[in-house]
C-alpha cells in the first residue's frame, strides 16, 4: 500500500473546503483505497490530507490521468504545498483500514533516521512503539511507512484528542528512552490533525 501525505497552508478557507468536496471523484479510481484529513490543531491555517492507494502503479496512473482535473477546484486556495509518498511497512495495531469516520484526531510523526540506525529504528517501532500504541485506550489503528532517504512516517488514528493527550503525557518520554529514539533520529516533526468528516472519501 502507498500512503500519500499532503500538507499545505490555506489562504482561502471556504474555497479550499468547497474544492475539497470535489475529491469525491476519487471513488471510481482503480487502486484507490481511501482519503481523509483535517486541520492542524496547533496551526489553524495548515491542512493535512492522507491518501491510500493499493500500489505506486495505480497512483501514478491516477496522477497521469485524473489528478489535475480534480485539483483544479482548489487552485489558488493554498500555498506551500508539500507532498510525500511512503510505502507501507507495517500496521500499528493489526488490520489497518484507511477509514476516518470513527477517528477524532490523527497523529503524525515524521522522522529522518540516521543511516546506520535504520535497522534499530524499525525494530524499535515493531517491538516498543507499536505494542505501546496498540494497547493504549482510544488508539484505533495506524500505519508505519518508509520513503527513500531514511524517511519514515508513523500515522495513528485516535477516537478522541483527550485519549491521545493521555498517551502523550503518560508514556511518550518513557517509551522514547526505552527505544533510544534520540540516538536513531536525526530530525523529527509532526502534527496533531483534527479530522474534518466532510473531507473523507
Amino acid at each position: 500500500m502507498l500512503v500519500k501525505w499532503i500538507r499545505c497552508t490555506v489562504v482561502d478557507r471556504r474555497g479550499f473546503e468547497r474544492g475539497q468536496r470535489k475529491w469525491a471523484g476519487l471513488l471510481g479510481e482503480p487502486g484507490f483505497r481511501g482519503q481523509g484529513g483535517g486541520w492542524s490543531r496547533g496551526r489553524p491555517h495548515v491542512a493535512h490530507l492522507f491518501g491510500f492507494w493499493e500500489s505506486r502503479a495505480f497512483y501514478d496512473s491516477f496522477m497521469a490521468r485524473s489528478h489535475d482535473r480534480l485539483a483544479a477546484a482548489q487552485a489558488g486556495t493554498f500555498k506551500n504545498i508539500q507532498v510525500r509518498l511512503f510505502e507501507h511497512r507495517c500496521d500499528v495495531k493489526v488490520g489497518f483500514r484507511p477509514q476516518f469516520a470513527d477517528a477524532d484526531v490523527v497523529r503524525i510523526a515524521h522522522c529522518r533516521v540516521r543511516e546506520d540506525r535504520v535497522e534499530h529504528f524499525t525494530l524499535m517501532q515493531e517491538k516498543v512503539w507499536n505494542p505501546a500504541m496498540a494497547g493504549s485506550p482510544g488508539m484505533l489503528r495506524g500505519v508505519f511507512g518508509e520513503a527513500p532517504g531514511q524517511e519514515f512516517l508513523v500515522l495513528s488514528m485516535w477516537d478522541s484528542g483527550a485519549e491521545y493527550g493521555k498517551y502523550r503525557v503518560d508514556r511518550l518520554e518513557r517509551l522514547a528512552l526505552r527505544a533510544q529514539t534520540e540516538a536513531d533520529v536525526a530530525a523529527i516533526g509532526g502534527d496533531i490533525v483534527a479530522i474534518e468528516p466532510s473531507w473523507t472519501v
